[in-house]
């Protein structure tokens, strides 16, 4: 995808957040931002179908690469370097839930939306990628059964850590030092417990095709992240 279509996309994105809180993830949502958009220069023909042929679940996967994007270029702005490996994972998952803060009440309804069956498949392909960005920005470069391993214990500390962060009414000045706590503990509860990893290795193992699944999301999601 060029740089200006991805522009375009992440600015119809934008506009439409503030009305998935009202509509949720709906054409009505998606109508409504491009309302607000109006004539906006450069804009051209390429709206509705022509920026997300896939239409709500095309824009939900591409909130979900907005947000990856962000925290990216937040985490190349860390001395990676001088973290302990749990320290740059926490910090993955901090910078990414703080991106989102001002869109919470769209992830709240998106977390639904991800939930419809008819939608899980994409669910677990943006999960992988963020979970798999996180690593990658962390330092990663682990090629064998190590690689899928780790982003399968991360997967599920992201998503509670997330639900936690939406019911966390936060304190006064507008952070979430409880949901940071809970994360903390979640990635300490993780990496310090080999034995976790191990059932985990041997239970993939013991598949038909070891780590076949996941392989198949790996690369639904680089196929994504390449669009």
């Amino acid at each position: 995808m060029s740089s200006e279509n991805l522009e375009i996309r992440d600015m119809i994105l934008l506009a439409t957040l503030p009305h998935v809180v009202f509509e949720g993830w709906t054409k009505a949502a998606f109508k409504a931002g491009l309302d607000d958009l109006g004539d906006l220069p450069g804009l051209g023909e390429m709206v509705g179908e022509r920026a997300f042929p896939g239409g709500m679940a095309d824009m939900a996967a591409h909130f979900s690469s907005w947000a990856d994007r962000r925290m990216i270029a937040q985490m190349a702005k860390l001395d990676i370097a001088s973290l302990k490996v749990r320290e740059r994972i926490a910090a993955g998952v901090r910078l990414r839930l703080e991106i989102l803060a001002p869109h919470r009440e769209a992830v709240r309804r998106l977390m639904s939306f991800m939930a419809l069956p008819q939608h899980a498949a994409m669910a677990v392909s943006c999960g992988y990628t963020t979970v798999s960005e996180i690593w990658y920005a962390a330092g990663d470069e682990s090629t064998d059964f190590n690689f899928y391993t780790k982003r399968a214990l991360l997967a599920p500390v992201l998503a509670s850590t997330t639900l936690y962060w939406l019911a966390d009414d936060g304190d006064e000045a507008g952070d979430f030092p409880e949901t940071w706590a809970f994360l903390n503990r979640r990635i300490a509860d993780v990496l310090k417990i080999p034995p976790l990893k191990a059932k985990l290795v041997k239970g993939l193992s013991g598949m038909s095709a070891p780590a076949g699944f996941m392989r198949r999301i790996v690369t639904a999601a680089r196929a994504r992240r390449s669009c």
